[in-house]
C-alpha cells in the first residue's frame, strides 16, 4: 500500500464504481481510479474522504486472487 495522497489530488481522479458493487440504494459502493503509478481505492459512503493506494502490480495481483475465488 502507498501513502495516502492529498484529498485534493484524490477529488481530480476520474473514479469508476465497481461492477461488484451492487447496493439497492446506489451509495454503497467501491470505488476506482487509476493514478500515475497508483491505483486508489475509496468507499463512496464517506466522500471525499481517506481512501487507499496501491501500486499497480498490487492492484493486479489482487484482482487476480479475487478473479480464482
Amino acid at each position: 500500500m502507498i501513502d495516502k495522497p492529498p484529498v485534493e489530488d484524490a477529488l481530480e481522479q476520474v473514479w469508476f464504481k465497481s461492477s461488484y458493487s451492487d447496493s439497492s440504494s446506489g451509495n454503497d459502493c467501491v470505488e476506482v481510479a487509476a493514478a500515475p503509478g497508483a491505483v486508489r481505492v475509496r468507499d463512496s459512503k464517506d466522500l471525499p474522504g481517506p481512501h487507499l493506494g496501491f501500486t499497480p502490480a498490487t492492484w493486479a495481483a489482487f484482482l487476480t486472487y479475487a478473479s480464482a475465488s
